[in-house]
Parts: structure tokens; C-alpha cells; sequence
């Protein structure tokens, strides 16, 4: 139940930086979906490796290379997904940013709303 929930906050925390951002476009809801899932998917499976292979060059620039790798996992997303579209890598980095401050916004007020319930 959790996955689900966590599947569906993501989902529109990307519906949310995709309506903030001219260049990134998503077609409809299922398509958010299905882009949380994806890009959950090669968040899992192919960043930690992204990671080990290059720590040389994200030693070098501070840690700032794993915004590339964000924004390259990105542009991976909008190949694999239809109806799923970003302008560029300059616009899968900074949809990257958005879409991890819209979803930690997102998590927080939940949490909030979980305490008080408690």
C-alpha cells in the first residue's frame, strides 16, 4: 500500500514540474504514472551504477556530476516513455530539481498530516 501511495505522490509531483516547466511536456495522468514507475525503476537498478562508474569525475566536481546523471536518467525516461517529452538536457536538469523539491514538499506535508493523526 505504501509503493502505491509513494507510485501516486510521485506521479503528481511530475503532472506539478511538468505544468511549472514550458519544456517538459506530459500527456495525461496514466503517462505521469507511468514515468514515476519508470523512473523509479532506473533510479533502483541503473543510478547506483551511473554512481560507481564515474566517482573519479563526482569527486572532482563536489558531487555536482550526479545532477548529470539525474538529468541523463531523465532524458532515458522521455525515450522510453511516449507522451512523456523534455526540451533538452538543460530542461531534464532543472525538471530533475523541481521534481525532487515538489516531491520532498509533497512527502512533508504527508508526514505532517500522519503526526497529527497519530
Amino acid at each position: 500500500m505504501r509503493l502505491l501511495l509513494k507510485i501516486l505522490v510521485s506521479s503528481l509531483a511530475v503532472m506539478l514540474s511538468a505544468w511549472l516547466l514550458p519544456g517538459v511536456d506530459v500527456d495525461d495522468y496514466f503517462t505521469a504514472i507511468t514515468v514515476a514507475i519508470v523512473l523509479g525503476l532506473l533510479n533502483v537498478f541503473l543510478k547506483p551504477l551511473l554512481v560507481l562508474l564515474t566517482i573519479p569525475i563526482t569527486i572532482v566536481t563536489f558531487g555536482l556530476f550526479l545532477l548529470v546523471i539525474n538529468a541523463l536518467i531523465i532524458l532515458m525516461v522521455d525515450d522510453f516513455v511516449g507522451g512523456f517529452t523534455v526540451n533538452g538536457f538543460w530542461w531534464a536538469l532543472l525538471f530533475s530539481l523541481v521534481l525532487s523539491f515538489v516531491s520532498s514538499v509533497m512527502e512533508g506535508l504527508g508526514e505532517q498530516g500522519n503526526e497529527t493523526t497519530r
